[in-house]
This record gives structure tokens, C-alpha cells and sequence, in this order.
């Protein structure tokens, strides 16, 4: 299984960004689907977590701002609003499928003040 990040980008402060994650390879069951982000100096948090079964969590952090959806055993995405800078890093999908986790690799998401 192979995870490709995209959408991440540049914007202003109050901004929305919308990021996808896309699996390929062989996916015979619902995974469970995470972003992840890092800023420079700080470790990787989560930031929002979908369960197979629909269940969602969001880090403190994000909720009320951020939606973590999917639209198939394949793809997910993470609607951003009300950006601050704070939320400025690297983010990150995963996939955790019978066990086993892989990672994509980071989308930068800028804010800007």
C-alpha cells in the first residue's frame, strides 16, 4: 500500500485548505485513515482520525475547524477552515489497515499572519 498526499499550500490566516489522501495497492477491507502533522522543532501529533466503522477524533487543537472524511476504502481528506498559523507543518495521511500501518509521505501547509 502506497499513501500520496496532496493539497497542501500557501494561505492567509482565516484561509481553508482541503487535503487528499490517496491509497493505492491492495485494500480488501475499510482501513482506518489518520492525518497526522509536524511543525518545525515539534513532534508528529494527530490531528484527526477516521474509524472503519465512521467514528471520528480530532485533536483539540482542531476541533470545530477541521472535517475528516472519506470517500472510499481509498481515499480520505481533511477539510481545513479558519486556519491559524499555528497550524503551520508538514501534514501527514496513514493508513492503518489489519495491523499494519503505512505512511505517506508530508503535504506542507503554510499559514500565513
Amino acid at each position: 500500500v502506497q499513501l500520496q498526499a496532496s493539497g497542501g499550500g500557501l494561505v492567509q490566516s482565516g484561509g481553508s485548505l482541503r487535503l487528499s489522501c490517496a491509497a493505492t495497492g491492495s485494500i480488501s477491507s475499510l482501513p482506518e485513515m489518520g492525518w497526522y502533522r509536524q511543525a518545525p522543532g515539534k513532534e508528529r501529533e494527530l490531528v484527526a482520525y477516521i474509524y472503519s466503522g465512521g467514528r471520528t477524533n480530532y485533536a483539540d487543537s482542531v476541533k470545530g475547524r477541521f472535517t475528516i472524511s472519506r470517500e472510499d476504502a481509498k481515499t480520505a481528506y481533511l477539510q481545513m477552515n479558519s486556519l491559524k498559523p499555528e497550524d503551520t507543518a508538514d501534514y501527514y495521511c496513514k493508513v492503518r489497515l489489519i495491523g499494519v500501518e503505512y505512511w505517506g509521505q508530508g503535504t506542507e501547509v503554510t499559514v500565513s499572519s
